[in-house]
């Protein structure tokens, strides 16, 4: 068996991360060739990582940056809390942040490298599960919320007026409500069916005049499904004599687009 410098096993494991007995034994099964010993400890950390991609990652860190008129937000996610607040995960995640800042949600696969050696040397499953990146035009801006402590939930918005404080309200009640779209007419005429078939068949409407069925269901789809799921129609979390659409009118903002991650969902 080839005789591996305790040196040598140091230089490998400072260039991968890999624990020390893993270097060693990588050094020794190619015969002390450095690169032949990275080159087989990305393969078994490959082969570690596919094992590990069914393990639930609902674990993890929510991280976004704005600065002038880029903003950009990744959720990276991890199987256990220790393994969040690990420095090395941070770093990565810190990483695949730096990367869609500067290039856009699809970078992040560029670090493909980078997450199957932290997974190896982590051994939990790790994951990029969501990378968005907003570049603002003339007359909008950008604003952000992250919930604090765990960082779990984010969410980036793009406004046409407003203020960043309305942006920064804004980024806050969608966190909590979680809506689906943006207004009602994009919510799917097939939901819209589903849901008034079902409301049409519920006994307090079915004991109803049939004359007045219509309206009641009417009334239900706008509480159940349009207030719930669409965010101009939601209560505002900060004023729920408010809607959105009535807090957004008073700011003369529109909302261009969001984006919301939540690991623990």
């Amino acid at each position: 068996m080839t005789d591996i410098s305790a040196s040598l096993v140091r230089e490998l494991r400072e260039q991968t991360g890999a624990g020390m007995m893993d270097c060693k034994r990588a050094l020794q099964e190619t015969g002390g060739d450095l690169e032949a010993a990275r080159k087989l400890l990305r393969e078994k950390g490959m082969a570690q990582a596919g094992k590990r991609a069914a393990r639930a990652t609902n674990e993890g860190i929510v991280l976004q940056s704005i600065e002038g008129n880029v903003a950009a937000m990744v959720a990276v996610g991890c199987e256990s809390e220790p393994v969040s607040a690990n420095e090395d995960f941070r770093w990565f995640a810190r990483s695949v942040l730096e990367r869609v800042a500067a290039e856009g949600p699809e970078s992040a696969e560029s670090l493909e490298g980078a997450r199957v050696e932290l997974v190896s040397k982590i051994g939990e499953n790790i994951v990029v599960r969501g990378a968005e990146r907003f570049e603002a035009g003339e007359g909008e801006l950008l604003a952000g919320y992250v919930h604090p402590p765990a960082n779990k939930i984010g969410v980036l918005v793009k406004l046409s007026g407003g203020d960043a404080e309305l942006g920064r309200l804004l980024a806050m009640h969608i966190s909590f409500a979680n809506p689906r779209y943006l207004v009602r007419d994009e919510v799917p005429a097939e939901l819209v069916a589903e849901e008034r078939d079902v409301y049409m068949k519920l006994p307090d409407v079915v004991s109803k005049p049939e004359q007045v069925r219509e309206k009641i269901v009417e009334g239900m789809l706008k509480k159940r499904l349009f207030a719930e799921q669409v965010l101009s129609e939601q209560a505002w979390i900060h004023d729920a004599g408010k809607t959105v659409v009535q807090v957004l009118a008073e700011h003369g903002a529109k909302v261009v687009a969001i984006c919301r991650f939540a690991l623990s969902e």
